[in-house]
């Protein structure tokens, strides 16, 4: 049967129309938000039996198909729409990387509320005054942290607390999440625009106060799609993935979308990620690649090495939220006998920006894929001239890159649409990317720049160095002079330090002074702390 379209047209109309025949055929492909349900969906529709496996404060783990846990949160999104919540309300978690957690997250995003994560490392009044930003009228808190949600519930009166542990729900005002759970009936998901916001986030903090990123479904969807290429984590349904990465940080880096919607088993540590434990959960589940900052997988091989357990199914770990120490990164490849792939990314981009292909030397940052572009410029902002081989000021834009700050009056980006990093980068002829340190590190001696990430490079590739640092310190007659932090494995003498830089850095950029420390300060999300060493070995 042939169908005709009829078109009521006269004179130019029907001339426009004639040539243009395709003009009013905007609704030829079907309308299909891109929102985060769908992953949880997909997964439990065509993977309903691959685990979900979650582990408490002992160690114990429990574990349900993807198609148990949709239903679950299904019906805890009926729940919380019952306690009066709507599409647009916020729902704040202080969790740890969990199935109670996972299903909260996606109970809130999939009928249109806002999922704000905190960072149970930061204190009740940081904490508060993000959710005086965020407004959130609901809080709900894992293992251990009953105290420091109350304090931030002495804040905000009126705040109701949900204990994602049963056995912490002994206060008649905390609502117990199993019982929340089980009187609901299973709300229906989606239905609303993909630019709907989805999370909330803030940052660090390391360049000033932390700043709230909004991300939405669509940005979220958008990430998850670019993460899951071959070139990038490459996930497939065979995978087993341990998420190290907290899910309070940056969405956990996106694992919570990328594995349901590849159909990989997904593996929630819990609270406790020391190398001993995490080793017996690689074994246990066969997991076959994991994700986290240096700092975790440092534990990691230390434990390994000292016991001689191997962890023979794990192929790949991602490394990010910082630079890895090049002498780790060889560690981790031939004690473990892993791949390592090194990535750059930020809290403002989703967050991943750049990571190495899984079958390519991982020593730079990675390559972008598409949907997020990248240029370098100088410190007042003119693009360069050479765009490869040469270092700038990195600068970025794309679906996943963020627009305006929480409550900014003035998006974050410049006249052109690009947002600055603040990392200073080099491209190469690859396009590899590397990130050669952060802006405001750079330290200024006598009115020239030193760049502590070349000599944090050079230090961290030395075989007795665990972890190193650089910072500036106030100097009466240069400004600033670099002090060389480290923390070691093995002895080393002063002088190696030395004859490590010699030849490879101006001499005026040899370090003043080398402080030895027996465990480098971290910053709540995992990374060291500058802040901390500057506030400690700073000062002249």
């Amino acid at each position: 049967m042939t169908v005709h379209q009829t078109i009521d047209t006269t004179g130019a109309e029907a001339a426009t129309a004639r040539s243009r025949p395709l003009a009013a055929m905007a609704d030829g492909m079907q309308a299909w938000d891109l929102t985060v349900d769908k992953f949880l969906v997909h997964a439990a529709r065509w993977h309903p039996d691959v685990e979900v496996v979650s582990c408490d404060v002992d160690g114990e783990t429990t574990r349900m198909g993807y198609a148990q846990v949709l239903e679950r949160s299904q019906r805890l999104s009926g729940a919380l729409q019952d306690l009066g919540l709507e599409k647009g309300d916020v729902v704040a978690t202080l969790a740890w990387n969990t199935r109670p957690h996972m299903e909260l997250w996606y109970a809130a995003m999939g009928v249109g509320m806002v999922c704000h994560t905190l960072n149970p490392r930061l204190t009740p009044e940081q904490l508060a005054s993000m959710l005086d930003q965020s407004q959130a009228t609901v809080l709900a808190y894992g293992a251990g942290l009953a105290p420091l949600a109350q304090g931030i519930a002495a804040h905000h009166p009126g705040l109701r607390l949900i204990a994602l542990d049963e056995a912490q729900a002994g206060d008649a005002a905390v609502i117990d999440y199993e019982r929340l759970l089980a009187s609901g009936a299973p709300a229906e998901w989606g239905g609303f625009d993909e630019r709907t916001p989805a999370g909330l986030c803030f940052t660090s903090g390391t360049t000033g106060a932390p700043k709230g990123v909004v991300y939405t479904h669509r940005s979220n969807y958008l990430v998850t799609l670019r993460s899951v290429q071959a070139d990038s984590l490459g996930l497939v349904a065979r995978d087993v993935v341990l998420v190290a990465v907290p899910m309070f940080h940056a969405n956990a880096w996106g694992f919570p979308f990328s594995a349901p919607a590849t159909g990989a088993k997904l593996v929630l540590p819990g609270r406790v990620t020391d190398g001993a434990r995490l080793a017996k959960l690689i074994r246990e589940e066969g997991v076959t690649l994991t994700a986290g900052v240096p700092t975790v997988w440092l534990g990691l091989v230390d434990h390994v090495e000292a016991s001689g357990e191997g962890v023979p199914s794990l192929q790949r770990i991602v490394l990010g939220g910082s630079g890895c120490p090049e002498a780790l990164m060889n560690r981790l490849e031939q004690s473990l006998g892993v791949r390592v792939q090194t990535s750059w990314g930020m809290t403002e981009l989703s967050p991943t920006g750049t990571l190495s292909p899984p079958d390519a030397p991982a020593r730079a940052s990675g390559v972008t894929s598409i949907g997020l572009d990248m240029k370098l410029t100088d410190a007042e902002g003119v693009d360069l001239p050479q765009q490869r081989g040469v270092v700038g000021h990195l600068k970025v834009r794309g679906a996943s890159v963020v627009n305006r700050y929480l409550g900014a009056p003035a998006p974050a980006l410049d006249a052109e649409g690009w947002f600055d990093t603040g990392d200073l980068a080099m491209i190469d002829e690859t396009g590899a990317l590397t990130i050669s340190g952060r802006s405001k590190d750079l330290i200024k001696s006598g009115g020239e720049w030193i760049n502590p990430a070349e000599i944090e490079e050079i230090v961290g590739a030395m075989d007795a160095v665990s972890l190193t640092a650089v910072i500036g310190r106030a100097d009466d007659k240069w400004g600033e002079r670099p002090v060389l932090v480290v923390e070691l494995r093995t002895p080393v003498e002063d002088e190696a330090f030395r004859a490590a830089l010699k030849g490879k850095v101006a001499p005026w950029w040899m370090p003043d002074h080398i402080q030895r420390v027996d465990a480098m300060p971290l910053a709540a999300t995992g990374k060291i702390d500058k802040n901390r060493l500057r506030a400690l070995y700073g000062q002249g």
